[in-house]
């Protein structure tokens, strides 16, 4: 069998398909994934030896600038993505048995399976945008809803004529261009009726939630056996366990000034700092020996080693800390992320920080909550409910759906 896995997004997008990758790969497929043409993405698949396929610009070129990107961008973005799906998986997934996708919503991908005749499946990572009787939709480029609006169905259907907004046009010419009738509802068209959730059922329960049949699986993990960075290990052999920063590949997206509150509040807590450079560039604010700054770094290793981690609430980082018995603090910034945030603090296994500018004070705060012995206890507790064979599940499915054989 030969799959082709594509998405467009973070880091915390592509690794769950090079864990995927590996997976299927051991059932004996092939497989190539479809991704940004970022150097850490390429870094990333070449590790597990799985073929990268670049697709669209990078994301660090999208989001490292000195401001977030505007409305306007992410119109130009939706048409320049829609675009390079139809060109590049066209060619990609050529003998292909299936293509799956996920990231930023993958418009086009369906529609390239369509017109080959290979299944097709869409997967998320977290139930955050899936229509929903129980929650409203998120923010997205275009015309608000009304204020004052609390109708969840009129508010989901506002938020498929946004995505209609954004995508329709460039979706329904390039679906002409190659003989396929138009689209009328270009969300519901990719999520399909089965979407798959990829999120560890502890972390992300989902019964109920959403008004589509889900196939859940756990989350799609990578194993990693990396060493740590040289000195490292001897950092976290001389002292107390640290606390972990890092806001990954958030960039202009990071709190302003948010390495220097984050040392000093650890400092004033009794603690070292582990600091994560990241795309966000966070460097130390002096030359004391109680801060060790890493770039690119085996997680699973560290976080099983740290008193708490701090970070942005991105899903990968969220389940990576809940594995490791790690308490966090969550300082959540855009799209899931708050949805993180909130679980974390309703399992008691660390604390949201829900305000956009944390001060020394209220961060502060939410460091001393995580770093309490009741929520080390919760979190130590939670890590042995979350399961490791969400990849495996996966690709499982993938043969059976396809027929596939072993």
């Amino acid at each position: 069998m030969r799959v082709l896995l594509t998405t467009w997004g973070s880091r915390g997008d592509v690794e769950p398909l090079a864990g995927l990758a590996v997976a299927l790969r051991d059932l004996g497929a092939q497989v190539v994934v479809c991704a940004p043409p970022d150097e850490d993405f390429a870094a990333l698949t070449a590790r597990v030896g799985v073929p990268l396929v670049p697709l669209g610009p990078s994301v660090r070129s999208v989001v490292a600038g000195e401001k977030p990107p505007t409305a306007e961008d992410a119109f130009r973005l939706a048409a320049e993505l829609v675009a390079a799906r139809f060109d590049v998986l066209t060619s990609a997934a050529e003998g292909c048995d299936a293509l799956l996708a996920t990231g930023l919503l993958p418009v086009g991908a369906r529609d390239v399976a369509e017109r080959l005749g290979i299944r097709y499946v869409f997967a998320c990572f977290h139930i955050f945008g899936l229509p929903s009787r129980h929650f409203a939709p998120g923010v997205r480029p275009g015309t608000p809803s009304p204020d004052g609006e609390t109708d969840l169905e009129v508010l989901w259907e506002q938020d498929a004529q946004r995505v209609n907004a954004l995508y329709g046009e460039a979706l329904n010419s390039h679906r002409a261009a190659i003989g396929l009738p138009p689209v009328a509802n270009v969300r519901d068209h990719v999520f399909t009726d089965r979407p798959w959730l990829a999120a560890d059922p502890a972390l992300c329960p989902s019964e109920g939630m959403t008004n589509l049949d889900l196939v859940r699986t756990g989350a799609w993990t990578l194993p990693d056996d990396r060493p740590l960075p040289e000195g490292l290990d001897e950092f976290l052999d001389a002292g107390e366990p640290p606390v972990y920063v890092g806001f990954g590949s958030m960039a202009a997206y990071a709190p302003e000034g948010i390495a220097r509150t984050a040392i000093e509040v650890s400092r004033a807590h009794g603690r070292r700092v582990v600091l994560a450079g990241g795309w966000a560039g966070l460097t130390a604010i002096d030359d004391a020996d109680d801060c060790f700054v890493v770039g690119e770094v085996n997680q699973q290793a560290l976080f099983r080693r740290v008193a708490a981690v701090v970070h942005h609430g991105g899903a990968g980082t969220t389940t990576t800390a809940a594995r490791a018995g790690a308490p966090q603090v969550v300082v959540p910034r855009i799209a899931d992320q708050p949805y993180w945030a909130g679980r974390v603090a309703e399992l008691g296994i660390g604390a949201a920080h829900h305000d956009l500018a944390p001060t020394p004070d209220s961060l502060s705060a939410v460091l001393g909550t995580a770093l309490g012995p009741e929520v080390r206890a919760r979190a130590r507790a939670l890590a042995g409910e979350i399961r490791v064979d969400g990849a495996a599940e996966a690709a499982e499915l993938l043969f059976d759906a396809v027929g596939g054989r072993r």
